[in-house]
């Protein structure tokens, strides 16, 4: 997904003066994102890497390991260009999502 892709995603998402639940989950996703970036297409190694410690901690106990990071980000980066790029970046928040309604539905097999 190109720079501007991601910039339109972003000015669509601010024109919104409320949001569901879901809605500000992607907003949160984008502009993390695009603010780690620093508006570039993709992240680079520190970028990836502070992300990762500052916003994911609780859901990864691996966070502020760098090496395992690093492990990470070269698990992700799909092309091999040493960078991640957004949708390499979804692929691990769809990792994590999953991980977490595993984890969810084998703590509570009956609720809906």
């Amino acid at each position: 997904m190109s720079l501007s892709v991601l910039n339109s995603l972003f000015c669509f998402v601010l024109v919104s003066l409320s949001y569901t639940d879901m809605e500000s989950a992607i907003k949160t996703l984008v502009t993390t994102f695009v603010k780690s970036s620093r508006g570039k297409e993709n992240l680079d190694s520190k970028s990836f890497q502070k992300l990762v410690e500052k916003n994911l901690s609780g859901v990864m106990e691996d966070a502020s390991n760098s090496s395992a990071v690093k492990e990470m980000q070269r698990g992700l980066d799909e092309n091999s260009d040493g960078k991640v790029s957004f949708e390499e970046y979804l692929a691990l928040i769809g990792y994590l999502a999953n991980s977490m309604s595993q984890r969810k539905t084998e703590s509570n097999p009956d609720s809906s």
